[in-house]
C-alpha cells in the first residue's frame, strides 16, 4: 500500500483519480516544492542511457520509445498518488524511472487493479512492478527479476481495541487487498479455522490497499494484513491511528514481472538493476523512502521459492 499530511484529503483525491490511466511519469524528474510527496522522490535526472543494456531489449519494447509499466497506485510506499492526487510516487515508481533512464526510454505508468496486471504483462504492459511477491503460481504466468524482499505484517487500530491476536485469528475480521499474497494466506487460515471446528475468519477483500487501510481505521475490521513495508508505512502516515502487530512473517522476494519466455527483456532488466545497485542509485532510492530493510544485494531471475 497512501497517507501523508492529511489522510482524508488524500483519500478523496484517490477516489477521484484512481481510474485515470495512464498516469504520467517523466524520465527525468517530477520534483517540486509545491508537493512534499513529489519533492521527496529520488531525482533520476543524472542517470544516463546505457547503450549496451538498452540494446538488449527486444523491438517489441523499444519500438514506441516508451517503457510501459503496469502498477496499482494504492500501495504506499511502493507506489501511490502524491498529495496532488494525480502524480504517482514511491520507491517502485522511482525504480521504474531509473530503469527507463538506463534503457533510454520515456516512462508510462499504467494504473490498474492489482490482480489484472500480471495477465496483461507482455500485451498491455512491457513489465509489471507493483509489489509482486514471487511465488510458483505467478512464475507459471510470467518471469521475474527480483529487486527486493519483504514479509507480511498485521496492523491494528492504536491500542488494539478489539484485542486481536495474530496467533488466534479465528473469529476475527481481517482486511486484505485482492490478489496479493496476504489474501491467499488469510484464506488458508480461514480453512484451518474451519478444520479445527472454530469460528471462521471474516475476510474483507478490497481492490485497493487504501481501502484496506481505511476499513481498519474506520473499525470495520479488527486487523489488516499486508506487505511489511506497506503496513509500516500506513502506521507511520496515519497520525498515530494504527500500530503493527506481531512479527514480520514469511519473507519472500519481490520481482519485476516480464512476459513469460521473453529472455531479452529479462536480461535487460537484470543488467539494469545490477547497474543501479553497483552505482548506488538503488540504495539511494530505497533510503529515500525508508525501506532499506527490503533491499537485496543482487537481482535474481526466477528464484527458488517455497510456494
Amino acid at each position: 500500500m497512501a497517507y501523508m499530511r492529511n489522510v482524508k484529503t488524500l483519500l478523496a483525491a484517490l477516489v477521484a483519480a484512481v481510474l485515470i490511466m495512464p498516469l504520467a511519469a517523466c524520465g527525468t524528474t517530477d520534483r517540486t516544492d509545491a508537493d512534499p510527496d513529489i519533492a521527496r522522490s529520488y531525482d533520476v535526472s543524472h542517470i544516463q542511457k546505457d547503450e549496451k543494456i538498452a540494446a538488449m531489449l527486444p523491438e517489441s519494447v523499444t519500438k514506441d520509445g516508451r517503457l510501459s509499466v503496469g502498477v496499482n497506485v494504492t500501495y504506499a510506499p511502493a507506489e501511490f498518488l502524491a498529495s496532488d492526487g494525480k502524480t504517482p510516487v514511491g520507491y517502485e515508481i522511482d525504480l521504474d524511472k531509473a530503469l527507463a533512464r538506463v534503457f533510454g526510454l520515456d516512462l508510462d505508468i499504467e494504473n490498474a487493479t492489482f490482480d489484472t496486471i500480471i495477465p496483461s504483462v507482455g500485451s498491455k504492459y512491457d513489465i509489471g512492478v507493483s509489489g509482486f511477491t514471487v511465488n510458483r503460481e505467478r512464475m507459471d504466468a510470467v518471469d521475474f527479476v527480483t529487486y527486493a524482499k519483504a514479509g507480511l505484517t498485521f496492523a491494528v487500530r492504536k491500542g488494539n481495541p478489539t484485542h486481536a491476536d495474530p496467533k488466534r485469528l479465528c473469529g476475527t475480521r481481517v482486511a486484505v487487498q485482492v490478489g496479493v499474497v496476504a489474501e491467499t494466506e488469510m484464506y488458508k487460515a480461514q480453512d484451518a479455522c474451519k478444520a479445527a471446528g472454530e469460528e471462521r475468519i471474516e475476510i474483507l477483500p478490497y481492490r485497493n490497499q487504501t481501502d484496506v487501510t481505511t476499513a481498519l481505521i474506520a473499525g470495520r475490521v479488527d486487523l489488516m494484513y499486508a506487505d511489511t513495508p506497506v503496513s509500516g508505512y500506513a502506521v507511520a502516515q496515519t497520525d498515530g491511528q494504527l500500530d503493527t502487530l506481531g512479527e514480520n512473517e514469511g519473507v519472500q522476494p519481490m520481482g519485476v514481472a516480464v512476459k513469460k519466455g521473453d529472455a531479452q527483456t529479462v536480461k535487460a532488466v537484470e543488467a539494469a538493476l545490477n547497474k543501479l545497485m553497483a552505482d548506488g542509485t538503488y540504495q539511494a532510492i530505497m533510503k529515500t523512502w525508508g525501506v532499506e530493510n527490503v533491499m537485496i544485494d543482487k537481482p535474481e531471475v526466477n528464484p527458488k521459492v517455497d510456494a
